[in-house]
């Protein structure tokens, strides 16, 4: 199977699925896609209820990684999804209540969701290395809202021919997120904060991947460029995968029936998260709809409501920082597969030149046949967080929360019943000051005393990764203006 980009109108000239990972951004700043979707036929799926996530893993991503043996990817994925990593199992469907699930994917090494794609992709990226005939270092750069980069961190801290920095927004982050990257331990990897908000660090990476003059420069220095976020195609393709699972799990507990279809509710800024619940949809995933949960930066929203994407407003900094993101990439991929290449490529410059778009009105129908966009602002985050604990003695963070409130909203205006899982994407002790308050109605101590007081409150253990964090020696303080982050890769690199 060959990969183009979302902006190639052409498509005579495709890479394979190694080098897509290998490269991450398409030459001409498009996304890479595959050329064709493969389907999930009852009798694959049915064989999947009696796999592991590992091996439901390895057999979804070998029908898109033609290069890559089944044996090598069963390795990959055993080694990824190891039990003394995701010590609560891998994306565990947790039942709210009746027709509610929590597909839990946070019970893995940072505490989010992230691991469940960045464990397993530097495993691909180094053999993508190797079938490529690479003999350069990848050096992999990661902008982040918080839990991309303390997962990429620990995915690739010490893997041989990798270089990594993450670049963070130093005030768009939980206190708890920052002391994650800044006591990141790894002799291949560093940490920067930026002077700015979330895209202001994406498009900083994504400026210095498109600069010819970098590339060449670190070419002549033994390196090649490559990213960790879900624009990389290695990064997105596993996430197909929760959305599969999720399926087999409700199948196998009788939840849902043969021939009935599941609700998916996602919390996302960056739009890769409900994307790969999309492409399961098409191959014949049994979604009916896919709920987009945005906070108070309600980007997507607006445009799932109205055809037109405009980031022109303004940036808010919330409760849930990993959805504080006015500019989602991977909407250019829905696009792709909705409008085609050529409209595409001119929906992205409209964007970069002008900050905004409007799809037409076929496109419009298109998305409107699957998506639905909802948000919660902080009152009703903080609020559903409360109700959920209450009513069902269930402890969600933020981000999930946003979630929480969305699919209710979903499910009361349309009297949709059936079946809702809701993406759980983090630990609530990864926010457990904004968790706290929204429990016990009143201020923690301080953002780590937080934790302690909130298990303390609810009984609910703390999640191991963020245990004794405070205690752990920081490594990175440096802090650079956004324009600054072409000279941080050549200082870093020594260049």
């Amino acid at each position: 199977m060959n990969y183009f980009s979302t902006r190639d109108t052409r498509r005579d000239v495709g890479v394979s699925a190694a080098q897509a990972i290998k490269q991450g951004l398409a030459g001409d700043g498009g996304l890479f896609v595959p050329e064709t979707l493969p389907a999930l036929t009852k009798e694959f799926l049915s064989e999947l209820c009696r796999d592991d996530y590992a091996t439901r893993a390895a057999k979804v991503m070998k029908l898109f990684l033609e290069d890559y043996t089944y044996e090598e990817l069963l390795e990959d994925c055993q080694k990824a999804y190891a039990p003394e990593s995701f010590r609560g199992g891998a994306a565990p469907l947790h039942k709210v209540e009746d027709g509610l699930y929590s597909l839990e994917m946070w019970h893995v090494p940072t505490a989010a969701f992230k691991d469940m794609a960045l464990q397993i992709m530097p495993r691909l990226l180094s053999r993508a290395l190797k079938k490529t005939g690479e003999e350069r270092t990848a050096l992999i750069l990661v902008a982040t809202s918080g839990d991309t980069g303390k997962a990429a961190l620990e995915g690739y801290r010490d893997i041989d021919q990798i270089k990594m920095i993450v670049f963070y927004p130093v005030d768009g982050v939980s206190r708890v997120q920052k002391l994650q990257m800044a006591t990141q331990e790894g002799d291949n990897v560093r940490v920067l904060a930026i002077r700015g908000n979330f895209d202001d660090a994406q498009t900083g990476v994504k400026k210095i991947f498109g600069d010819a003059a970098v590339a060449e420069r670190l070419d002549k220095g033994g390196y090649l460029l490559s990213s960790a976020n879900s624009i990389n195609w290695g990064r997105l393709l596993p996430q197909i995968v929760y959305y599969v699972s999720a399926w087999c799990d409700l199948t196998a507990s009788g939840d849902l029936k043969d021939g009935e279809t599941f609700n998916v509710c996602v919390p996302t800024g960056n739009f890769g998260n409900i994307f790969a619940a999309y492409l399961a949809r098409c191959m014949g995933l049994p979604i009916g709809k896919l709920i987009c949960a945005s906070n108070k930066n309600h980007v997507l929203t607006d445009f799932l409501q109205t055809g037109t994407y405009d980031r022109n407003r303004p940036f808010h900094l919330t409760m849930s920082p990993s959805m504080d993101i006015l500019i989602s990439s991977n909407l250019e991929r829905l696009l792709y597969f909705t409008a085609g290449s050529a409209a595409t490529a001119d929906y992205m410059a409209q964007l970069n030149k002008n900050g905004c778009y409007t799809v037409d009105a076929a496109t419009k129908a298109e998305i409107d046949r699957v998506f639905v966009g909802y948000f919660a602002d902080e009152n009703d985050t903080a609020a559903t967080i409360h109700k959920v604990w209450e009513n069902n003695h269930y402890l969600s963070d933020t981000h999930t929360a946003v979630a929480l409130s969305c699919a209710d909203k979903y499910m009361t205006e349309t009297g949709d019943r059936a079946p809702m899982v809701v993406a759980s994407t983090a630990s609530p002790y990864k926010f457990a000051n904004d968790v706290y308050r929204a429990v016990a109605c009143k201020d923690a101590t301080d953002e780590l005393a937080a934790l302690d007081e909130l298990s303390a409150l609810t009984g609910v253990e703390i999640t191991y990764p963020l245990a004794g964090l405070a205690s752990r020696t920081v490594r990175f303080k440096d802090v650079i203006d956004a324009d600054g982050m072409t000279d941080s890769v050549y200082e870093t690199l020594g260049l």
